[in-house]
């Protein structure tokens, strides 16, 4: 797990537990006898890519530091119903406990990483990679970016801290793209912060607006077409990253990226997609 993920995690896990758990299990406590071991497995149901793993065994470890956690597939390895992810042993009424926690957090990212596979997969030998955007959970960012990775995507950003991108609203309240892009060198300057510069561009245009204001590290088009998004890119000619951004489907991924630019950001891979069916057993 990269370390910049680390402390959303554990938050998110603490809340996750905080939130099903409340003043006790009370199915559990009322039916387990206190310090019984059980086995578990985690079943997969559908086919996708899986995502989560790393984290179901941080939740287990959570609940019980003693639990026996033996992994079978990894994140990122390509399932089949029927397939078995891991086996878990320990105390059965942690396991107990653990059990939705886990499966909303495996589903979720699983099927993020699902769904970003397919679009990773249709650019296959292009250099253009897909990015996620913001749109995510609240509270679940973090899963919902680690799981584009699995799926073989890649995070644009986090969130608003680390990097800046100036969009439409921005440049508009700012006075115009020179003037945002200089308040954001200034400010950078001012509170000694290395973050990269991202702008959004609405014309081709706007493309020589940014140049002839300093550049930018990249540049986003934003709704632009296929022949606009060629054009952009000649014009762009090597001076800064590309990225092509808005109405980008599945059906014109493709043709977006064939025009050269470097990243393709796609809000679908985190905000429309389909939990991966799967399910915590009993081993007997």
């Amino acid at each position: 797990m990269e370390k910049t993920y680390e402390p959303f995690v554990d938050k998110l896990i603490e809340l996750a537990i905080a939130e099903d758990i409340g003043d006790g299990d009370h199915t559990s406590l009322s039916s387990i006898p206190t310090g019984e071991r059980g086995r578990m497995k985690l079943l997969v149901k559908q086919a996708g890519v899986l995502a989560g793993v790393e984290i179901a065994e941080r939740v287990f470890r959570r609940l019980d530091p003693t639990v026996t956690f033996e992994r079978i597939l990894r994140d990122g390895d390509r399932v089949q119903p029927g397939d078995i992810a891991f086996y878990v042993e320990g105390s059965l009424i942690a396991l107990l406990q653990s059990e939705r926690v886990i499966l909303n957090i495996m589903q979720r990212m699983s099927g993020v990483a699902t769904q970003t596979a397919v679009y990773a997969d249709a650019l296959k030998g292009l250099k253009t990679k897909v990015l996620d955007t913001r749109k995510t959970t609240p509270g679940m960012r973090v899963l919902d970016k680690m799981a584009v990775k699995i799926g073989g995507g890649e995070n644009h950003r986090i969130g608003l801290f680390d990097m800046i991108l100036l969009k439409d609203n921005h440049i508009d309240f700012a006075g115009g793209i020179a003037k945002a892009l200089a308040g954001a060198r200034a400010y950078l300057k001012e509170k000694h912060k290395d973050l990269k510069i991202e702008i959004e561009v609405r014309t081709l245009e706007d493309i020589d607006e940014v140049f002839a204001a300093g550049g930018a590290d990249r540049i986003m088009f934003d709704n632009f077409s296929v022949e606009q998004t060629r054009q952009a890119v000649k014009k762009v000619a090597g001076r800064a990253e590309t990225e092509s951004s808005g109405g980008i489907t599945l059906e014109n991924l493709r043709a977006y990226a064939e025009c050269g630019v470097d990243y393709v950001s796609v809000g679908a891979l985190t905000h429309q997609i389909k939990s991966l069916d799967m399910s915590l057993k009993a081993v007997e």
